[in-house]
């Protein structure tokens, strides 16, 4: 594990946003918060670096995505930490389309197990560097917006961008 990462937060129409990266510019994690503490507490302790004030190299996809290209974050370098099956889900987040948000069970399903519901909404939960692997874009079967970790009003913020940009 990195010993070290850049910490670096900006301001955004869904408040302040906080990206974590590693030396490679890869996101570790992120999120609508200015807390070091809450983006780190998104890793595992045996993942966490110190985390160093610095310039993002992904500030830049981030600026885009809120001035209407929701596609700048798409090739954003991440770096996770997970099981198989969070790996595999996490992989199916990037491949959802902007503005077409799926259900729990459809990502269940793109996993490989359409009964792993329960794990595949884990996987989301689970997600550190939010927005860049967008597990914003899962909805539940009713069409409701559950838990996001930083709050519904910033998931259907980001829905509601991704579907007017579509």
């Amino acid at each position: 594990m990195t010993t070290t990462a850049l910490l670096h937060t900006i301001d955004t129409p869904d408040g302040a946003f906080t990206i974590l990266e590693d030396e490679d510019g890869r996101v570790l994690a992120s999120g609508w918060t200015d807390s070091a503490d809450a983006v780190l507490a998104r890793l595992a302790p045996r993942n966490r670096p110190e985390a160093v004030p610095g310039r993002s190299a992904n500030v830049a996809a981030v600026e885009a995505f809120y001035a209407g290209d929701v596609r700048a974050i798409d090739g954003v370098p991440v770096r996770q930490f997970g099981t198989p099956l969070q790996n595999v889900a996490w992989a199916e987040l990037r491949r959802i389309e902007p503005g077409a948000p799926i259900t729990y069970t459809e990502l269940a399903t793109r996993t490989g197990n359409a009964r792993a519901v329960r794990a595949a909404a884990s996987a989301c939960a689970r997600n550190a560097p939010a927005l860049f692997v967008p597990c914003h874009r899962v909805i539940n079967t009713a069409g409701g917006l559950a838990g996001f970790a930083w709050g519904i009003p910033v998931k259907r913020a980001l829905l509601d961008r991704e579907a007017a940009a579509r």
